[in-house]
């Protein structure tokens, strides 16, 4: 079933106005590297995912293990990301099957992660996560624990670190999507392939642009608002 609210057409203009938008924050910022928009695709139906594919997205984000493995033979071709919670009895679910996990905040999880991912003979692709605002309702890590965990996270042999990710507090300001920005460029100075910031949504995602995000997740303003979750 699918819980958005927008038609192809809106998907469609909604897209051309985000890559813009996108766009024209990489070149206010002063940058020429690539800023991928993620689709996040949580309760959207396979078939709306995959007119989004066929307007030029490439990145798919999934929320939730049993709904991506409902929906992922229905999809046109594109990348895959895992960036909800996940349980570690969930990791091997989808071990074979994402490109990269975002939402990696401990070692029990990551040690999973790299456990399945040995039995599988593969590396997989993981991001921190930070918990920039050290807000009690979300997971991740505080920055002040982010390099003692990134270090940790590095000594796996069937992970790569990547890079990391957040979620800023609603309605911050500008100043903790630069600290944000500063601490993956502390971290990432000890790093071969630390290469991708996850940060920015819907209503958030050009003043991440300016702080450096390299994967900005787009769900409501592409597809719209869910009727429910």
């Amino acid at each position: 079933m699918d819980n958005t609210q927008t038609s192809f057409e809106d998907v469609r203009q909604n897209l051309l106005e985000i890559f813009e938008r996108v766009e024209s924050a990489v070149a206010r910022a002063g940058r020429t590297d690539k800023v991928r928009v993620m689709a996040v695709t949580k309760t959207v139906s396979p078939d709306k995912i995959n007119f989004a594919i066929g307007q030029g997205i490439d990145l798919l984000g999934e929320n939730r293990v049993q709904e991506f493995l409902d929906k992922r033979e229905q999809y046109s071709p594109a990348e895959v990301h895992f960036i909800g919670g996940l349980q570690t009895n969930k990791v091997k679910y989808i071990i074979d099957k994402v490109s990269m996990i975002h939402s990696v905040d401990n070692m029990r999880l990551a040690q999973e992660i790299d456990r399945r991912a040995a039995q599988h003979g593969i590396v997989m692709d993981i991001l921190a996560e930070i918990n920039i605002g050290g807000e009690d309702t979300k997971g991740g890590v505080l920055p002040e624990k982010a390099r003692e965990f990134c270090g940790d996270l590095g000594a796996l042999e069937h992970v790569r670190l990547r890079g990391l990710m957040t979620i800023p507090p609603p309605g911050c300001g500008e100043e903790v999507f630069a600290r944000m920005q500063e601490l993956f460029r502390e971290i990432g100075s000890s790093y071969k392939e630390f290469d991708t910031l996850s940060m920015g949504m819907s209503g958030d995602y050009e003043t991440a642009v300016k702080f450096g995000a390299t994967i900005v997740r787009i769900g409501s303003a592409l597809f719209g608002q869910r009727k429910y979750l």
